[in-house]
């Protein structure tokens, strides 16, 4: 019994062992999961990519942090980020189509998986990141521009490989021109001075969308989207300068008040300058075509700095064609006399706000404009109007006749409580006088409506002027461009110089729809100046007659 009884304990003993050893060789043969994708980077300067997307999964390369090639945004990785990492690193996870699995690429001496099937599996990770609609965040590499706030500068990109065509828009939004209206801007609209709340993805629309039938002709190139935070129109160039320490009295105390008392910087030109430096390793010296595009205050930092990118990518050896592309920025001077030191922003004259800050901002215009003017009067590059006839490089302006930001200025609101018949008749005079504007204009797509911005709108495909679409006059302007550029004869029957000949607001009938600002219903434009109060008879307005003639543009094409 001793015997049998040893003999069973020692049986009991060696299962036991051999279930341990069994236990412990399951995980053989698959990498232990690591935590993080960016081991040896500056992981304390990476915070992780958050999933916009809803059935991908996102790597958590770097946004920014320095030292890891595997940056948000890089090649391949507008899907999800594929972290080649430095010596150790040990990759992150990346979308795969839409099943979500994810793809491992391994740093130098990882076990599990062939060079082959890392090729591969990167290959597959590349193309599910040329089909994503996705922009990824990516800070400037350089940390000494910033925000207004100091907070890092920073863009958009999604990458479409082997595209010879890059896209840059500029974000608009105005101004601030002092410390009252920059503190009172911050408070209210934070994300126009600092990209703290910055998320790590965007979905583009209309032109900087990347799908065919929302945007035929851009929707194959590289797009990068710069966000606007640093309330200079783009123009800044630098900390502003201390203000002297000697008193000043009257109206040059008040003056220097405007111009230096803010904690703030001001650096938009030198955002755009260090984009372009930072695109440098995606490839953007190879480009064929670079356009610079913008709404609103990011349409006219489009034309402050379309000639200096131009010269920035020659500096570089960069043999493609700038082109401007300025969307609802094509301002005109306010026709109202006030107070030039305005407190608010709103009460500003465009020219006086610019006045004010250009001294603030530290702003730069264009040399070929600059030797225009004198000192003093450099607020004048800022218009279309007066710039661009220096321009060297070649520029679309989109601009609507009745533009809503230009008659703000004048303290008209359509679809507001009232209206009067002098600010009817300013509205009417708007037209003619934007149109004498745009006349030398070599490519303007401009029709007669009530709105502001369009390039970026889902349905910027919808609006014509003489039966021509917004995308369609840019496709025949870009093929003008090509065809002069090899000298070649440009196509007949393409046109992209459309200014619309009617002459009251929403006459075109594919004008964006007028929303009352109190019920948010659609109004006819008669209906809605009714409603503010003008008699269309007094006025010599006969809604039958208009009904008429948008009848016949329609028949006729728009």
């Amino acid at each position: 019994m001793n015997i049998l009884g040893k003999v069973a304990f020692l049986l009991l003993i060696g299962g036991i062992w051999c279930q341990n050893n069994r236990n412990n060789a399951k995980p053989s043969g698959k990498s232990p999961k690591k935590s993080g994708g960016n081991q040896g980077g500056d992981v304390g300067q990476s915070p992780p990519v958050v999933n916009l997307t809803p059935g991908s999964t996102r790597g958590t390369g770097s946004t920014g942090g320095t030292g890891a090639t595997g940056s948000t945004g890089g090649s391949g990785s507008t899907g999800g980020s594929v972290s080649t990492g430095g010596s150790g690193s040990t990759g992150s996870t990346a979308s795969a189509g839409s099943t979500g699995s994810a793809v491992s690429t391994k740093g130098a001496g990882s076990t599990g998986g062939t060079d082959e099937a890392t090729r591969e599996g990167v290959a597959g990770v590349r193309a599910a990141g040329q089909q994503t609609a996705d922009m990824r965040l990516q800070f400037l590499k350089n940390t000494q521009v910033t925000c207004n706030d100091g907070s890092a500068a920073g863009f958009y990109l999604k990458e479409f490989r082997g595209s010879r065509r890059w896209l840059i828009f500029l974000e608009g939004g105005w101004c601030c021109h002092s410390k009252e209206t920059c503190d009172s801007r911050y408070q209210n609209i934070p994300r126009l001075m600092s990209s703290t709340g910055w998320p790590q993805t965007k979905r583009g629309t209309g032109i900087l969308s990347s799908q065919a039938e929302e945007n035929p002709h851009w929707n194959n190139a590289n797009i990068v989207f710069i966000p606007y935070c640093s309330s200079d129109v783009w123009s800044g160039n630098g900390p502003a300068p201390t203000p002297p320490p000697r008193q000043r009295q009257g109206r040059e105390k008040e003056r220097d008040r405007n111009t230096n008392a803010t904690e703030y910087t001001f650096m938009g030109s030198l955002i755009i300058r260090e984009v372009i430096k930072d695109l440098i390793p995606k490839g953007i010296k190879l480009a064929k075509v670079v356009m610079l595009s913008g709404t609103s205050a990011g349409g006219t930092g489009v034309l402050l700095n379309i000639d200096r990118v131009a010269s920035q990518l020659e500096l570089l050896g960069a043999e493609a064609q700038v082109r401007g592309l300025v969307d609802s920025g094509w301002f005109l001077e306010s026709k109202q006399q006030r107070s030039p030191n305005c407190p608010e922003t709103i009460s500003c004259s465009p020219e006086d706000a610019i006045k004010i800050g250009l001294r603030l901002w530290n702003g730069v215009v264009p040399d070929r404009c600059l030797q225009l003017y004198k000192r003093g009067e450099e607020w004048q590059c800022f218009f279309g109007h007066k710039l661009y006839s220096t321009l060297t490089s070649p520029l679309f302006v989109m601009q609507w006749l009745f533009d809503e930001e230009q008659l703000r200025v004048e303290n008209i609101y359509m679809g507001g409580h009232s209206l009067s018949e002098e600010q009817w008749q300013y509205i009417q005079n708007l037209s003619r006088e934007l149109k004498n504007s745009l006349r030398e204009v070599t490519a303007v797509f401009a029709p007669s409506c009530l709105s502001h911005t369009a390039i970026t709108k889902s349905n910027w495909m919808s609006f014509k002027v003489k039966g021509t679409s917004l995308p369609r006059a840019l496709h025949c302007w870009d093929r003008s461009l090509e065809a002069t550029r090899n000298n070649r004869t440009p196509s007949k029957g393409c046109p992209f110089h459309l200014v619309d000949n009617c002459q009251r607001p929403q006459c075109n009938p594919t004008c964006p729809a007028l929303v009352d600002q109190t019920t948010q219903q659609e109004l006819t434009l008669f209906q809605m100046l009714v409603a503010m109060g003008l008699d269309l008879q007094r006025l010599g307005l006969d809604p039958q007659g208009d009904a008429d003639a948008l009848a016949s543009m329609v028949s006729n094409g728009g």
